[in-house]
């Protein structure tokens, strides 16, 4: 994005084109690399991301988790230039959200005869043939394909988020939740069929983040009233829309992701605050009480719950404590880091 506005980098950087990693985030060092340019491939400057691929470890560990997750993507990508990806290693290169550092490496091989794990390598195969595409120089499963793999496999808001992104016009999303459904209907392999029927019941096409999603799962299972989406305000001369409209007291719930107030910019950060602070006064003078969040606060529950509590939202049916225990589940992410940044560039 070299050379683009600013601004619509951060546009950008939620849709799936802007989050889409068709390069490695970090150049990839071989040995026959280090030779031809007198390099050293040795610690404590270098990282070894698979065996005889490196890359700069100062660089790396200032990465996010996402990113990270990318580069090793395209680590093995560097040993086996042939592979299909699939399920998160292909939303990689989809541009699809993901939440935390990738556990395993996810191939898809359709002449294998059992689906097998070599140390952090998976390789898939199905009785159900994917359709396979290339996307610049890497295989992939299709979006669509991905999309429904993922939603039997994530945990339930993970998943939501991923087909809330591929169905929003907003995120950059091509597909229709129709043939998400009519897609996951077609395989004959019924595992994960209850997770994904939850996901396609509940995805929804005005969902504008990742954040927005998660929200939305924290909201349901937590027992508050669902709220409306995307509702526009005509006030004052002004047009103001929120994430989430509160029918029930008129409350106004906001799931925030920093990176669009510009902090690394300090004079459009502080107009962009100025001008929130000014939306959020107007709409509090015309009976709007307001509750904050980010995507943090909505994977600890308890901030975002204390956000709607503050904003006078009531609590219309018992929470679901098995399924708010869902988001402490990182099965397919490395135990050791964390999940509670929005995985976004503009972060």
């Amino acid at each position: 994005m070299a050379g683009m506005p600013r601004i619509q980098a951060v546009r950008m950087a939620y849709t799936l084109s802007g989050r889409a990693q068709l390069l490695s985030p970090l150049p990839l060092y071989t040995r026959e690399d280090a030779r031809m340019l007198g390099l050293r491939l040795e610690a404590p400057r270098w990282h070894r991301v698979r065996k005889g691929v490196h890359v700069d470890k100062k660089q790396y560990l200032a990465l996010n988790d996402w990113q990270k997750y990318a580069v090793c993507v395209h680590a093995y990508l560097r040993l086996h230039p042939d592979a299909i990806l699939c399920l998160e290693s292909a939303g990689v290169i989809h541009g699809l959200p993901q939440f935390g550092e990738g556990r395993f490496i996810h191939v898809y091989d359709p002449r294998a005869m059992a689906s097998q794990r070599y140390g952090d390598i998976r390789v898939h195969t199905s009785r159900d043939p994917r359709r396979v595409v290339r996307i610049g120089a890497t295989l992939v499963t299709s979006l669509l394909d991905t999309v429904v793999d993922l939603a039997r496999v994530m945990n339930p808001a993970d998943a939501l988020a991923v087909a809330d992104a591929s169905i929003s016009a907003v995120q950059g999303g091509s597909l229709r939740l129709d043939a998400l459904i009519e897609r996951g209907r077609e395989l004959e392999d019924p595992r994960g069929r209850a997770r994904m029927r939850w996901v396609w019941g509940h995805a929804n096409a005005l969902s504008e983040s990742p954040a927005e999603s998660i929200s939305r799962a924290v909201i349901m299972w937590s027992g508050y009233e669902m709220p409306e989406l995307q509702r526009e305000f005509r006030y004052e001369g002004h047009v103001d829309r929120c994430d989430f409209y509160f029918r029930s007291n008129g409350a106004i719930g906001e799931a925030d992701g920093w990176g669009k107030y510009e902090l690394d910019d300090p004079a459009e950060a502080a107009r962009r605050l100025r001008d929130e602070k000014r939306r959020e006064d107007r709409l509090r003078r015309h009976q709007h009480p307001m509750g904050r969040w980010d995507l943090g606060d909505a994977w600890k529950v308890s901030p975002l719950r204390a956000a709607l509590d503050g904003a006078g939202v009531r609590m219309v049916r018992p929470p679901v404590p098995a399924m708010l225990a869902t988001l402490r589940v990182r099965s397919r992410a490395k135990p050791w880091r964390s999940a509670t940044r929005e995985t976004d560039p503009a972060e």
